[in-house]
């Protein structure tokens, strides 16, 4: 039998979105009960203390939770930019490992947190970042994370960098580079000119 506060809070509850306990706070009395009860009957999913998912359902089964959407309930905030180290890839350098952790650059939190069955690694970048991703920011964080990075050898991936990009996007990513680049970085585009 289900309580009335119950009844109300899943009558809130709308599939694809992210809450934070305070959220739902307003519709129950016993809200740790409440919360217990809908993710024991499905209704919601633990992805993170005091931060739940309501599934949304596809013909493949539950969808996993958006990342922007889950990222942003957890900083209550939504400055911030989300990229994989496997988006470099698409500048087009060969780059063959894959990684399993999206990157967040924010002004809040730092460390490595599992949000449900995903990995993010939040980062506060003292340069700051951009509100977009682009492809001549990937360049600048590519060369800012290049000793982290599992795929080869910093000198031969910078000499491709140098040889396989376009010249314009060479000459928007040192523009960026001046703003977000760390010294080495600016160095690389000091060095190309």
């Amino acid at each position: 039998m289900y309580t009335r506060s119950f009844e109300k809070v899943a009558h809130h509850l709308k599939p694809g979105h992210v809450y934070r306990r305070e959220n739902l706070l307003p519709y129950s009395k016993a809200i740790d009960r409440d919360l217990m009860r809908l993710a024991v009957d499905g209704l919601l999913k633990k992805v993170a203390p005091g931060l739940y998912y309501t599934p949304k359902t596809s013909r493949f089964g539950h969808l996993p939770p958006d990342d922007r959407t889950l990222v942003a309930a957890f900083l209550r905030d939504n400055d911030f930019l989300l990229l994989s180290w496997n988006d470099y890839n698409s500048l087009g350098l060969g780059l063959t490992q894959l990684y399993n952790r999206t990157v967040v650059y924010n002004y809040k939190r730092h460390g490595v947190f599992k949000l449900g069955d995903k990995e993010f690694g939040f980062r506060r970048p003292a340069r700051g970042f951009p509100k977009k991703l682009t492809p001549a920011f990937l360049v600048v964080d590519l060369l800012n994370n290049l000793n982290e990075l599992a795929d080869e050898n910093t000198e031969t991936l910078k000499t491709k960098i140098n040889n396989k990009l376009p010249a314009y996007l060479l000459k928007q990513a040192a523009t960026c580079a001046k703003k977000y680049g760390k010294v080495t970085t600016k160095k690389f585009f000091i060095e190309l000119t």
